[in-house]
């Protein structure tokens, strides 16, 4: 017997899935994880997982997912750093030189695109890359400082400031971008959560309509709205940052509020 889907849900051709708040914490996968996917996979329902933090690579992704049980395609996987890579590939030219405050996945997959990483401030930079990094040292804010003191494109995987561990909420890339900018006086392209650019790209690759894909996040400001922006569908987890206080709070309304990722599989279900 056909289940009958209400107009929400079957209006919804692809989704694109936050990570961190949203299907895990830290190394801990949420309750309801395999649930999910498994509604997902049966529909089927076309995803990316869509991340702003870059410290990670796609594969090292696909790793953490496949010890909790569940097999991600790499190209189910969009990082912000992926997405940064994209973004430099069309503003600089390959071989250009660049400073990178960031872990190895940001920097091989900028080497990889054919740039050139200097490690100092004595070799000019065409562009500063910055993604989170818990190495971050005084030697690299002033080595980053300096770059843009003289010249160099400013650029911000996202802007988060924290993000959600199981030591509690640490910080992220947004906290380096503000000493930098503080600094300075530089404001940074961001390519992360809630600019377009990562969200644009991630509705590319999975081949849907903006109107027909929905976002599904834990974050009001980057999530949610990111995804206004851009005229997604977007449904908030209570499993992270934001719930119905903060909706209220910050005056960002989701299309749909859930309280996890089973309540999100009932809702792809139609139950």
């Amino acid at each position: 017997m056909s289940v009958s889907i209400p107009f929400f849900a079957a209006g919804i051709a692809g989704l694109i899935l936050d990570m961190d708040g949203t299907l895990l914490r830290g190394d801990t996968p949420l309750p309801g994880l395999a649930h999910l996917f498994r509604t997902m996979r049966a529909r089927p329902l076309p995803f990316m997982i869509v991340t702003n933090n870059a410290t990670k690579s796609t594969a090292d992704y696909r790793r953490k997912m496949a010890g909790f049980g569940i097999d991600v395609a790499e190209g189910e996987i969009l990082t912000a750093g992926m997405a940064t890579v994209n973004y430099v590939q069309q503003k600089l030219p390959a071989g250009a030189p660049l400073y990178v405050i960031g872990q190895p996945a940001l920097r091989d997959g900028l080497r990889e695109a054919g740039f050139r990483l200097v490690e100092t401030a004595y070799e000019p930079a065409a562009a500063l890359v910055v993604g989170g990094d818990p190495q971050l040292t005084y030697e690299k804010l002033k080595n980053g400082v300096l770059h843009l003191q003289r010249g160099a494109q400013f650029i911000g995987t996202n802007p988060d400031l924290l993000y959600p561990t199981e030591e509690g909420m640490v910080p992220e890339t947004g906290t380096t971008l503000a000493a930098l900018q503080a600094a300075t006086g530089r404001t940074p392209v961001v390519i992360g959560k809630p600019a377009r650019h990562l969200f644009d790209l991630a509705v590319a690759r999975l081949g849907c309509g903006a109107g027909e894909t929905a976002v599904v996040g834990d974050r009001l400001e980057t999530d949610i709205r990111g995804g206004q922006l851009v005229g997604l569908k977007t449904i908030l987890t209570t499993t992270g940052i934001d719930n119905e206080l903060t909706i209220r709070q910050k005056n960002i309304h989701p299309d749909r509020i859930v309280d996890g990722l089973d309540a999100l599989a009932q809702l792809l279900k139609g139950e």
